[in-house]
């Protein structure tokens, strides 16, 4: 009964401290108010309200809700309870990220004006916390969850101003904010709230609860192969260029595929992989195309990136997620490390090396779209590729240092549900 009281509590006072904020602060974008975005946004090369008539919106939503959602729906005890606490995560990430994006790209005048791009930008930053929850899934509680997606979402916001707008980082399907700072900021969470009695997790037996389940996988990597490749193309720089993000992640998903049906057999007593195992592999072939997406990696490029990312994403979890447990009391549920963390660094390192790459002679006309600053001159390509270098570490500590300060609030003893071996946090789930 308290557990749900506070969550009741807390839905209360987050959701009427939005209603006041969007009251004061967010109006309708005016005609004409692409120009409000930040550039390094790529939202100025387009009209701002013509974003909700291109596929790329719904696809993004899609993504979003049901991609993320059933990502976590193959865990035996928290499956039903994931879902819906992937469906509370979006209801309040997306209010939060429109005024937190807001007052640092859409404010003029001293209001935020909202229109499609900045749904697009909350649901990007929605995508961070989804894949942190990955990491602490079935040992927080909803107040926990809540708290943590407002943290999360506030140091997210900043991670991708500092990137995106201050070092002019080219990071379009976010290889670095989204997939690397989900990943980090969620692994430190899980180890600042380590729990020695849940020190044995399979994966394999928690797969092994039902057919239901199985489905639930089968759903979500159709999604993830639908409309991921419009998530990573979500904010390239104009609609007329060639769709080199929805192309290069798409040879990056299949070459991912084929390296788990290689490899899987050879690591696990099974002639084929389980669909979770196929679901992990499209996520990892997606993250690494994040940064380098549009970039001129060339179609066997992509091909390479995405079969490397696929290799290590089993290879991780037989051989680092025991290391990361053993030695460095990291409980990773989901295994975000291997599916998000590794790949989006795989995903960044690539994007610095074709960076340096970047000229006139290679990328043409799309070389003042990718790269605007080495174009006009104020940069060049070995600068840009610096800065894209940079922002790796730092990403990685923000991530660990927001981390860390939120699992240290989570810990707190007035958030924690009472001792229970059974699934309380499902239950309380469940009754919402």
């Amino acid at each position: 009964a308290a557990s749900r009281l506070r969550l009741s509590g807390l839905c209360f006072l987050l959701q009427t401290l939005n209603i006041l904020l969007f009251a004061v602060f967010v109006r309708y974008s005016p005609e004409g108010s692409s120009s409000l975005c930040s550039p390094q946004l790529n939202c100025s090369r387009r009209n701002q309200d013509s974003g909700f008539q291109h596929p790329r919106f719904r696809d993004v939503y899609l993504q979003v809700l049901l991609g993320f959602g059933l990502l976590v729906a193959f865990l035996g005890r928290y499956g039903p309870g994931s879902v819906a606490l992937s469906i509370l995560i979006v209801s309040f990430a997306i209010q939060w990220a429109i005024l937190i994006q807001g007052f640092l790209y859409f404010f003029l005048n001293g209001k935020i004006h909202v229109g499609a791009r900045s749904i697009i930008s909350a649901d990007f930053c929605t995508a961070a916390v989804l894949i942190s929850t990955g990491a602490v899934l079935g040992r927080v509680n909803p107040v926990q969850m809540l708290l943590l997606t407002l943290l999360e979402v506030t140091l997210c916001t900043l991670n991708e101003y500092i990137l995106l707008s201050l070092m002019g980082v080219s990071d379009s399907g976010r290889s670095l904010t989204i997939h690397i700072f989900g990943a980090y900021f969620g692994l430190m969470v899980s180890r600042i709230l380590y729990q020695p009695h849940m020190d044995k997790r399979k994966r394999e037996d928690q797969q092994d609860m039902g057919h239901q389940l199985d489905v639930f996988a089968v759903v979500g990597t159709i999604y993830l192969w639908i409309f991921w490749p419009s998530f990573t193309s979500a904010t390239t720089v104009h609609d007329s260029a060639e769709p080199w993000a929805v192309l290069n992640t798409y040879f990056s998903l299949v070459a991912s595929t084929i390296a788990t049906f290689l490899l899987s057999p050879v690591l696990y007593e099974e002639s084929t992989p389980r669909m979770v195992q196929i679901q992990d592999a499209t996520l990892a072939g997606a993250a690494v195309m994040g940064m380098a997406g549009e970039m001129l990696v060339t179609p066997f490029g992509a091909l390479i990136a995405g079969f490397l990312a696929g290799l290590i994403c089993p290879l991780g979890f037989k051989f680092f997620t025991p290391v990361l447990h053993s030695r460095l009391k990291i409980q990773d549920m989901c295994g975000v490390h291997n599916v998000h963390g590794l790949p989006g660094i795989l995903g960044a390192l690539l994007g610095v090396l074709l960076t340096l790459l970047a000229t006139a002679d290679t990328y043409g006309d799309r070389l003042e779209l990718v790269f605007p600053l080495v174009a006009e001159g104020s940069r060049t390509a070995a600068d840009q590729a610096f800065l894209q270098l940079c922002a790796l570490p730092l990403t990685l500590l923000l991530a660990t240092l927001g981390g860390c300060l939120t699992g240290a609030i989570l810990k707190i003893k007035a958030l924690r549900s009472p001792p229970n071996k059974g699934s309380l946090e499902n239950t309380v789930l469940c009754e919402v």
